[in-house]
């Protein structure tokens, strides 16, 4: 239950003064609808009111506030020119201009004869001192009443600044003293305000100096806080899950050891690494919750499958879940190929669609009975009608794809469930804690002997017909081809090819039944329907968006042609190229570029040119970028933060999870003094779901 100190600031924003629902609906818009998210609503930037100065005097092009007696109004004598205002401060004269003036307030605000204070921005125009709108004009008495430093906030239709401002300033006369929840060793190190203090001085900052790009400590503060709130309500999570119900799956290694004899290459360090860790965890009493994360073409399902049989070896059950059903069937026929040489049947459960009634019966009967030891699905697998005779093992490939209920879901379907959890993302370790803390981590860092290089060119748009030839010889030699375009149809605003006029243009060159187009918009079934005719060689060419980003296997896909390549981050750039590569002939990347590149732009291609260290792309593509474009669109597993900047505050992400996992071994309930505080800090940034996991909860 929410501390009743925390009452106020999770009160409507429509409980503020002047806000109604029409309003109310804007702030929701904007920000959130209780009175916290508007404290979480940070300043973009300050504007400095502090320079003031004789007209005579002035610096012209900066935000000054002057004092001037009013000497004339003179009203536009047309429609549509300005409405201007002469006064002077006695050294030298100022024409204020208003544009669209209606009705006639600006003689009450700026009366005759008498002095008022204005501030904007004061600019030379000929050769007189204009300023256009005035931000501030109040009579000269009431000067005090402009902010000598006023934040400046995002903004969405419909809401003034000075209007936000305002309800800003309501929310923050509603902060209250809490108790300190942070290191105070820490804090002194910081040199870090109180909560309280600290919410105030991020809303109220003072201009930095031009160069520094450091943020100020404050804001600092309440970044670790919220990342605080992130590790410990990760951990708590971690902790629970990892103390009920586990059983221990050790196996005898006769079916791991016959697997690893039958494959045709020989396991890497790095997978003998990953499936050492997992064989550990699964032996344990405790519950494994691993996350398996390794580059394009690592190697991660031969781990998984290796851990699959250590499950069967223990004498129970392993299920995979793929996000898409054309990636689950992949899956399906790799895995089968591979089992044959044991003799061990591999079953495969996608929607209800998409089996016959009979199919789907045995396999559900098989599974039910434990006769079926191993299957491959979708989502499909935690449906009511799913049942497991002795569930041990669930592997869920791509899980950002999923959320933390539905895995937890598929665990459900048995008693002590082990969890492997796989990505092909890769994710550098600030993110990694943060959309997968509650797990343990095994990286494959290095990739299979025989895996292909894939030789990465940077081409000009200007060079288009050049590259459609070439793609043509390519076809003719037997080969397939992705072509991805970053939009589905032309926008009015930005110049890029749109995937539908792509693939009328190739159709052309190559003829109307060798190209096929899917895009996010299609229906599930007519985009599985193109790209399975793409796997089987039917079509020649698949024109894309980012929908075959992940999730797709076709080894005789030799080429990857991205338009646009500028406009995409370097992680997904990567996970792109590793759709090639994947059989034995030799693999070729395409990025295609509009001229003429910035240098930051041709830094980011070239690197992704020269290097194919999935690992390294991320964190510069983080450094450069931040992390919402690492992860891609928002994903299931991945974290919001209003406060936190992964890419500024990475280094608070390590504090903040050590931090988190002290905290817990010495205070596993949260009951002394400090954690009572803590209890309030998951609360304050909704992270109160972990707190009934606690053991006194």
């Amino acid at each position: 239950m929410r501390p009743p100190v925390l009452y106020p600031l999770f009160a409507p924003i429509t409980a503020l003064k002047g806000i109604g629902a029409r309003t109310g609906a804007l702030y929701k818009k904007l920000c959130g609808e209780h009175v916290v998210d508007l404290l979480w609503h940070l300043p973009a930037g300050v504007i400095d009111r502090s320079y003031k100065s004789q007209l005579k005097y002035a610096d012209r092009d900066r935000v000054a506030t002057v004092t001037v007696k009013v000497v004339e109004h003179n009203p536009p004598p047309k429609p549509h020119m300005p409405y201007k205002i002469v006064g002077t401060d006695g050294t030298d004269q100022i024409v204020i201009t208003y544009f669209n003036v209606k009705g006639d307030y600006l003689s009450s605000l700026y009366p005759a004869d008498k002095n008022v204070t204005i501030s904007g921005l004061l600019e030379r125009y000929r050769a007189s001192w204009v300023m256009n709108h005035p931000d501030y004009a109040v009579p000269a008495e009431r000067a005090g009443e402009i902010p000598t430093h006023e934040p400046v906030y995002p903004m969405t239709a419909g809401l003034g600044g000075k209007g936000l401002r305002k309800t800003i300033e309501q929310a923050l006369a509603r902060v209250p003293d809490l108790p300190e929840w942070n290191d105070p060793h820490l804090m002194a190190r910081e040199k870090w305000p109180a909560w309280k203090a600290a919410v105030r001085i991020a809303h109220h900052p003072a201009p930095q100096a031009p160069d520094s790009t450091a943020p100020l400590p404050a804001r600092r503060r309440l970044a670790y806080d919220e990342l605080l709130a992130d590790q410990l309500s990760l951990s708590i999570i971690r902790a629970h899950h990892k103390t009920i119900g586990g059983r221990s799956f050790a196996g005898t290694g006769a079916l791991t050891r016959r697997m690893e004899s039958a494959l045709p290459f020989t396991l890497t360090g790095g997978q003998r690494q990953a499936i050492a860790e997992i064989a550990g965890d699964m032996a344990a009493p405790k519950r494994m919750l691993r996350l398996l994360q390794g580059d394009v073409g690592a190697g991660k399902t031969v781990v998984a499958l290796m851990s699959m049989l250590q499950a069967v070896e223990a004498g129970a059950q392993a299920a995979l879940m793929a996000p898409t059903e054309i990636l689950a069937k992949q899956h399906h026929a790799k895995l089968q190929k591979m089992l044959a040489p044991l003799g061990i049947a591999i079953g495969l459960v996608v929607g209800r669609t998409r089996t016959t009634g009979g199919q789907r019966k045995e396999t559900l009967d098989a599974l039910a009975d434990g006769s079926l030891q191993l299957v491959v699905g979708t989502h499909a697998l935690f449906q009511q009608d799913i049942a497991f005779h002795n569930l041990g093992l669930a592997v869920i490939d791509e899980q950002h794809r999923f959320g933390v209920n539905q895995r937890l879901t598929l665990s459900d379907k048995g008693r002590g469930v082990d969890i492997l959890a796989m990505t092909a993302t890769p994710i550098p370790r600030t993110l990694a804690l943060t959309a997968y803390g509650d797990m343990d981590v095994s990286r494959l860092t290095d990739k299979p002997a025989g895996r292909q290089t894939i030789d990465t060119s940077l081409i000009d748009m200007a060079r288009l017909d050049e590259v459609v030839t070439g793609i043509g010889r390519q076809i003719a030699k037997g080969a397939q081809i992705y072509w991805v375009c970053p939009l589905v149809e032309e926008s009015e605003t930005i110049d890029l090819a749109a995937a539908t006029e792509r693939a009328s243009l190739l159709r052309k060159f190559v003829g109307e039944d060798a190209v096929g187009l899917v895009h996010g918009r299609m229906k599930t079934d007519d985009k599985d329907r193109v790209m399975q005719d793409f796997a089987a060689g039917k079509i020649k060419i698949l024109v894309a968006t980012t929908v075959i980003e992940v999730g797709v296997d076709v080894p005789q896909a030799t080429v990857m042609v991205v338009e646009h390549a500028e406009r995409f981050g370097l992680a997904q750039l990567h996970q792109l190229r590793g759709r090639v590569g994947r059989g034995q002939d030799k693999s070729h990347c395409l990025l295609m570029y509009h001229g003429p590149l910035g240098e930051t732009a041709k830094a980011r291609l070239k690197m992704l040119r020269d290097t194919q260290d999935g690992f390294k792309i991320a964190e510069e593509d983080l450094r450069l970028r931040g992390a919402g474009e690492v992860l891609g669109t928002r994903q299931s597993g991945a974290r919001e933060f209003r406060l936190a900047d992964l890419s500024r505050d990475g280094d608070l992400i390590d504090i903040a999870h050590d931090d988190a996992a002290l905290i817990l071994s010495r205070d596993p309930e949260l009951k002394s003094e400090r954690g009572q505080a803590l209890r309030t800090l998951l609360y304050l940034f909704n992270r109160d779901a972990a707190v009934p996991l606690l053991r006194a909860g």
